[in-house]
């Protein structure tokens, strides 16, 4: 645990300023304006679903447990007719951004701790700039950008979504190697 000695400062730092730079990204930088759109017949599809409320939870459809179950023709008719998909129920209301806000930078430390943890057990105090740079820069661009690839993969979230958070997590990793750079143990 020396490395938390050690590294404590860039780690809490690098942690604040993703955490800063993922809301000017979300708030202020255009390019997630137009990642969401909603449902044609929203209105007909929210009355549809009040008559018969899901709880929150993650969905999918049509529904079915086996990967068997395709080809019975009642389900590979449903597959077929479509809309097939996945679909997150969250609790009704306005929501409180104080607990997401807290688990967004709670994340960002998590990052921080194991890049600080990677980077000190590959390269101990005492090294330049760049070299913290280009190491921490790898880890930490892979923890913010590589997580998400399966929700594309498996879960249909568009592509374009993907690189427009792959951009986001660049930044934030850049960002996190610069300030390991800068605060490193010399």
């Amino acid at each position: 645990m020396e490395f938390l000695i050690q590294l404590w400062v860039p780690l809490v730092t690098s942690a604040v300023v993703a955490f800063i730079l993922s809301a000017l990204a979300w708030t202020l930088m255009p390019h997630h304006k137009h990642e969401w759109q909603p449902l044609p017949g929203e209105d007909a599809i929210l009355d549809a679903m009040r008559a018969n409320p899901p709880p929150p939870g993650q969905y999918t459809m049509p529904f079915y447990t086996n990967p068997k179950e395709r080809d019975n023709p009642v389900v590979r008719d449903k597959l077929m007719k479509g809309p097939v998909g996945f679909v997150t129920i969250v609790p009704n209301g306005v929501g409180s951004m104080g607990p997401m806000l807290a688990k967004a930078l709670l994340f960002n430390l998590a990052v921080s701790f194991l890049v600080a943890y990677v980077g000190w057990h590959a390269l101990g105090a005492g090294v330049s700039y760049l070299e913290v740079f280009r190491l921490i820069g790898a880890v930490s661009i892979m923890s913010y950008v590589l997580a998400v690839v399966p929700e594309s993969i498996w879960y249909g979230r568009p592509w374009r979504s993907f690189w427009l958070q792959a951009l986001d997590g660049a930044v934030y990793g850049l960002f996190t190697a610069g300030v390991f750079g800068w605060l490193w143990p010399r």
